[in-house]
């Protein structure tokens, strides 16, 4: 049993760490179209020593993370808190983060997060600003911070059909932070994937335009996803879709963080959510250790693993 136990938490801690290290190191090409990503980096990024202070990117030290997993903790810390999750006192972390005037924030977020009213009804008013885009926006804004859920092992999908609501009311995303939660959760849990089917059906629960980006990630090479498109970069299935791509893809947690970094794009958040899954497949053993040693805040962040892990070996174990 001791040894099940250790490979869980190894498994947990993967999960936490590949989050904030691919949300790091994605930052260094945030935005970027492929040939800019060849432009800036002929060899390619691989290191946090590498990202060009410039433009929007000057406002974080090298290695730091940015509201991806900003807003993680954000429902970390509620867990911690609550030693559950309920949604309340997520919407009330993520209000006082707002109100903290983060370096970064999504769109979506900013304007939902941004109401005088928004802890009172954080639901109705994700749906409201839903309705008024046209029910056209499925952001990836609520999947960049969904890791956490998956790894609370009870009640997996409603809970990241409630924490994703409190933002993002399309079932695009909803069905999609669902899918990556309940990734997570059966490798670091139960030790496996799911199969494909499973994934169709969970997808088809939501949104029928799920299944083509679930199709990518089994048949095709991660440049099907067209990462770097500048009309749909930071699209939920995108996100999604090239995360369960790496898990088939690559053989290991530092080609999948390289490949889906280099891709461009919206690319700290695609490697967040890569490389959060690729941490729960690999555990942090599987992490070479210069990701961790050097991102900033590191000290912190684990001090919050090791806060959060107990609770869960305390609870499920």
């Amino acid at each position: 049993m001791a040894r099940d136990i250790e490979e869980i938490k190894d498994r947990i801690g993967g999960c936490f760490w590949g989050q904030a290290i691919g949300d790091a190191l994605g930052l260094g090409i945030e935005f970027m179209s492929r040939d800019e990503v060849l432009h800036n980096y002929p060899e390619g990024l691989s290191e946090y020593s590498q990202i060009g202070q410039v433009f929007h990117r000057g406002r974080w030290n090298q290695g730091d993370w940015t509201d991806d997993t900003d807003m993680m903790l954000c429902i970390a810390r509620a867990v911690i808190a609550d030693k559950d999750i309920k949604p309340e006192t997520v919407a009330h972390n993520f209000k006082e983060w707002y109100k903290s005037s983060p370096i970064d924030i999504g769109g979506t977020t900013a304007r939902i997060l941004s109401l005088f009213e928004y802890e009172e009804s954080p639901n109705q008013i994700a749906q409201m600003m839903w309705e008024r885009s046209g029910r056209n926006n499925a952001a990836n804004g609520g999947i960049m911070r969904t890791s956490v859920v998956g790894l609370w092992n009870e009640n997996v999908a409603g809970n990241a059909e409630r924490i994703c609501k409190l933002t993002h009311a399309d079932p695009r995303c909803i069905g999609s932070c669902v899918i990556i939660s309940e990734l997570i959760n059966s490798l670091v849990w139960q030790d496996k994937e799911q199969s494909f089917e499973e994934l169709l059906q969970l997808g088809d629960r939501y949104d029928s335009r799920i299944k083509q980006y679930l199709e990518i990630a089994k048949n095709g090479m991660l440049e099907d996803f067209e990462l770097d498109d500048k009309q749909t970069m930071g699209y939920t299935l995108k996100t999604m879709g090239c995360a369960i791509w790496c898990l088939s893809h690559v053989n290991s947690f530092k080609e999948g963080l390289l490949k889906v970094v280099n891709a461009g794009g919206d690319a700290d958040t695609n490697a967040a959510v890569a490389c959060a899954v690729l941490g729960a497949k690999y555990g942090k053993n599987g992490i070479p250790e210069y990701y961790i040693q050097n991102l900033k805040r590191k000290g912190e962040y684990e001090e919050m693993i090791r806060q959060l892990t107990d609770i869960l070996i305390e609870k499920f174990m």
